[in-house]
């Protein structure tokens, strides 16, 4: 990152965290052949991203949507009539299903006891004594 620290783009996305996947996300569009906003100057996509984050030249909400859609094997507007449900009203099959796919790629299957212990990270039954 030569012309653009993550600092600049705080300002704008103040959590690291959604920085990395909205900066991603623009990434993999340009790649794909998606229209620069700002001049490239010879810097390579990530940093492109960055820069148009930085430089409020992208609209951040259409970027968290297209990512959001990323998700899904097809677009929810298919799937659903963007109604909102009201309380106690069924969630239709269709979309409980897309869900569940998008849930299943996203998904971390949580540690095992003994794949700890194997790991040399869990303490078992032993006695740790410390100074007080």
């Amino acid at each position: 990152m030569a012309r653009v620290t993550v600092e600049d783009c705080i300002l704008e996305v103040p959590n690291r965290f959604e920085l990395v996947l909205l900066a991603s996300q623009r990434a993999k569009q340009i790649s794909s052949g998606n229209p620069l906003t700002i001049d490239r100057d010879n810097d390579k996509d990530s940093v492109v991203s960055l820069r148009e984050i930085a430089d409020k030249t992208i609209a951040l909400p259409q970027l968290e949507e297209d990512l959001i859609q990323s998700f899904f094997k097809r677009p929810v507007s298919d799937i659903a009539d963007k109604k909102l449900l009201t309380k106690g009203e069924e969630i239709p099959a269709d979309v409980e299903e897309a869900f569940k796919d998008a849930a299943a790629h996203i998904s971390v299957k949580p540690a095992a006891s003994e794949d700890l212990e194997a790991d040399g990270m869990a303490f078992g039954e032993e006695n740790i004594e410390t100074d007080d």
